[in-house]
């Protein structure tokens, strides 16, 4: 600690000062058209814990979505994390970027409802056909 990562360019960094969190997969067709893949994996961080740099002012927001906000590498295109307004105290960052080695690893996949037709899931994780709610939740 801390976890490192950055966009495929270089040009933004960040810092995560805390103990990583399981990663969450998402299956969505949002989440798949935004990442160019099949899924995407995330990790939670607490905003108090994440660092970013952004010395060329290169980070760009998309909100495809009301309330939630995409945020990217405006130079190399690079998803970096997103964001709710429901949730102002977390930001849902890339697992893929964090410098290696993770800890982490996946808790399981949501959104298998809508999952594309050619990817398999059968690592054997819980799936929810919808949106992930932990069980002490409303």
């Amino acid at each position: 600690m801390p976890h490192t990562g950055s966009c495929l360019c270089g040009g933004i960094t960040f810092r995560i000062h805390s103990p990583l969190e399981p990663i969450q997969v998402c299956h969505c067709s949002q989440c798949r058209r935004a990442q160019g893949g099949p899924f995407v994996a995330i990790i939670p961080v607490a905003t108090a814990s994440f660092a970013l740099d952004d010395p060329q002012h290169l980070l760009t927001a998309y909100e495809a979505t009301p309330g939630k906000q995409r945020m990217f590498c405006g130079r190399c295109g690079s998803p970096l994390f997103s964001r709710r307004d429901a949730l102002p105290d977390v930001v849902r960052v890339r697992a893929g970027l964090i410098s290696e080695p993770v800890p982490a690893r996946p808790a399981w996949h949501a959104h298998v409802g809508s999952k594309c037709s050619w990817w398999p899931i059968d690592d054997g994780l819980p799936q929810y056909a919808g949106a992930y709610v932990a069980a002490n939740e409303p």
